[in-house]
């Protein structure tokens, strides 16, 4: 299986350089597959026949040929002429062009080589980003069979950047290899092509593609169990003015220094030979050969700063895209989660859009994936310790801050709804048409549907309640009661509240007349409550979205700054041994106290329910 060959690729953390060669092309021949890099005159491997070119941007096309050797490009009747430097480099320029359906050809000329790409469209390419739950295959989904069998969109265009993680910045990826390596080649979307490629960035290009009738190109460049300082360039983290990012960077040093490869090899020589034993043993005799160098080295790491986004997005800077979709954060669902991800995530963000040179490059984030035991009432407070919450809140953070500065194309949209226990959940495909609505909305001007989330406006504690205003109607699912917010006092204390529209008076038939943008939120153990929270859970509760569209929910927020660290002291009395952290020990202890005040609230719900039935 292909994510098996990437987990495999990006294990051996093989080295992908400039140096790299194939078979020399013979002068004078005419090539239509263009190999991974030659000595002679190459394209750098995103020009491919098949591919989608970025319409209304500047066409770069870009390779290697010998050093001052004249390359010429022909494409859509306009003709570059250049030199390759001597570094061998090489580019052109053409203007901006329209999308178009019809196929085009591309012809490079050297001095003996000729190269020609055909089949290449002219349309919007996207980039999607981030871990295993971006990765996961199309067939693996809740719905991928149908989505697979019914994939027949000859003008989207699929291509998944090999995985080949170090620490190494790359200027190429190899191409596809049959049988090693699955990745690397453009492909047109078909239903035998679709199976293997990112759900969500399928379920992406079919919508917008459906709504705006123009090519898409889909980049998937995202990686199994990786942390967002991974997808950010390592200078960029490194300049970071944060203790905690530092004491992060300090961490890999030491691993880096403690790091033996002669040991390594001394050992993984060991282990090789004690499974050539047992397979041996087993009657199953292997002809694979001894190690010769030591993997895993952790500088190599795929989660050390900078890696990924050494090894897979920098081999794609300076293409011309449209935009980028990000779905990341079970890596970051750590102690350090509540204060690093807000701090790193927009930095990447800005990272990414000058890697494309495009400052206001359209960024869409689908927000953490559900994973554990869904919330009830009966374990609400126990399921607020969970430091996936943090990822989450900072990706609606983040969002907000943008927004807020005027950003008009970042994007948002929830997944926390769902609710599947498992960190893979298989239920991608709504996710994936929420953030197509805000690319369909903001990017192709389909003004026929909605994709902002409603957002609180004001926060305002009276009578013993908490006031909270929304910049449009909100709603529950099928006008169920409201669930999903907790209240707090100045005790830091929390409790699920109890949520109700807002009621302004009466109408001329003496029914109550309600305010479907503020709601009133309560709890009888919460006497003067000054802050809230959200959907509050790793599985969380959480029914409010926007009246009337059911697939737009509020997205996971808070309105108070306590740390889990200052959670730990309210509900236990004690001070965590690192300030503002809380270590594994303390996590556990933190969550048996939210136990406890889970049942010390029911048990004073029931005996209120009884004191209600004797009156």
């Amino acid at each position: 299986m292909r994510n098996y060959a990437r987990s495999l690729l990006g294990l051996l953390s093989a080295v992908l350089t400039i140096s790299s060669a194939t078979a020399q092309q013979e002068p004078g021949k005419e090539i239509t597959a263009v190999p991974a890099l030659a000595e002679g005159l190459s394209l750098h491997n995103l020009f491919q026949s098949n591919m989608v070119l970025q319409r209304e941007k500047p066409i770069t096309i870009r390779g290697w040929a010998l050093a001052n050797e004249e390359v010429s490009v022909s494409f859509a009747g306009k003709t570059q002429t250049t030199k390759a430097g001597a570094d061998r480099s090489w580019k052109v320029i053409f203007p901006a062009m329209p999308a178009t359906a019809e196929p085009l050809r591309m012809t490079i000329k050297g001095k003996d080589t000729t190269l020609t790409l055909d089949n290449i469209l002219m349309g919007d390419v996207w980039v999607m980003g981030g871990q295993s739950n971006m990765q996961e295959p199309l067939m693996n989904l809740e719905g991928g069979d149908v989505e697979i069998a019914s994939a027949n969109f000859p003008k989207i265009r699929l291509l998944t950047v090999p995985a080949v993680i170090d620490n190494k910045e790359k200027k190429n990826f190899p191409r596809r290899q049959k049988d090693k390596q699955p990745d690397g080649d453009w492909d047109i979307c078909s239903p035998q092509t679709v199976p293997e490629f990112s759900g969500i960035g399928y379920i992406f290009a079919r919508r917008i593609h459906m709504a705006s009738q123009i090519p898409i190109g889909v980049i998937d460049a995202s990686y199994w169990g990786t942390p967002v300082e991974s997808w950010t360039p390592l200078s960029v983290v490194k300049s970071m003015d944060s203790d905690i990012v530092r004491a992060l960077i300090s961490d890999w040093d030491k691993k880096v220094a403690a790091w033996d490869p002669k040991k390594e090899l001394e050992n993984q020589i060991k282990q090789y030979e004690l499974r050539m034993d047992e397979l041996k043993k087993q009657g199953k005799p292997s002809n694979e050969p001894p190690p010769s160098k030591p993997v895993g080295a952790p500088i190599d790491n795929q989660n050390y700063p900078g890696n990924c986004y050494a090894s897979m997005i920098a081999p794609i800077a300076g293409l011309a895209v449209k935009g980028a979709v990000w779905h990341q954060g079970y890596n970051n669902a750590r102690p350090d989660a509540e204060t690093f991800y807000y701090q790193v995530f927009p930095k990447m963000i800005a990272s990414w859009r000058a890697a494309f040179n495009d400052a206001n490059m359209p960024f869409g984030i689908i927000s953490l994936c559900t994973d554990t035991t869904p919330q009830t009432l009966d374990n609400y407070l126990e399921c607020m310790m969970d430091f996936g919450i943090y990822v989450r809140e900072a990706h609606y953070k983040t969002f907000l801050d943008f927004y807020k500065a005027g950003d008009k194309n970042i994007g948002y949209a929830s997944s926390y709804d769902h609710r599947r226990a498992w960190w893979h959940p298989e239920m991608k495909i709504p996710a994936a048409e929420r953030i197509a609505r805000w690319a369909m909305v903001t990017q192709y001007g389909v003004n026929s549907v909605s994709w902002k989330p409603p957002m609180v406006t004001k926060v305002e504690p009276k009578d013993n309640t908490l006031i909270l205003n929304f910049d449009s109607d909100v709603a529950s699912v099928n006008s169920e009661a409201i669930v999903g917010f907790s209240i707090a006092g100045k005790d830091g204390k929390f409790q699920p509240a109890k949520a109700e529209y807002l009621v302004t008076g009466k109408d001329n038939n003496g029914k109550p007349q309600q305010n479907w943008k503020a709601l009133v939120l309560s709890h009888p153990l919460v006497p003067n409550p000054l802050h809230y929270r959200f959907a509050w859970g790793r599985n969380p509760m959480g029914n409010l979205r926007m009246v009337y569209i059911k697939d737009i929910p509020l997205g996971t927020q808070r309105s108070d700054n306590w740390t889990v660290a200052d959670m730990y002291e309210n509900y236990t009395g004690k001070k965590s041994a690192v300030p503002g952290l809380v270590n594994g020990g303390e996590a556990e202890e933190l969550k048996k106290a939210l136990k406890a005040a889970d049942l010390e609230r029911r048990i004073f719900e029931a005996q209120a329910l009884l004191d209600s039935q004797k009156k």
